[in-house]
């Protein structure tokens, strides 16, 4: 495939079609690998996004407390 080098502001880009973005699965960031004579772009996963808004939500609902003891009773600290 062959694409060409765009004007971005100050900068160079590449842009890259609908159908290479739905078929690699990239969403908002890629990880630019450099090696001898080539260049590699690979999606980056972002598996905890959106957990921020789940958590506050989470907590509005209060539904955010702990299963078990932070500190058991019969727990010693003493060596």
């Amino acid at each position: 495939m062959e694409v060409s080098i765009i004007q971005i502001g100050n900068s160079r880009g590449l842009r890259l079609n609908k159908s290479v973005l739905d078929k690699y699965n990239i969403k908002d960031k890629v990880e630019v690998i450099l090696e001898e004579g080539q260049i590699i772009l690979r999606p980056i996963d972002t598996p905890r996004k959106g957990w921020n808004e789940a958590f506050k939500e989470m907590h509005e609902n209060q539904d955010d407390q702990l299963l078990l003891d932070d500190v058991f009773e019969d727990e010693s600290f003493e060596e």
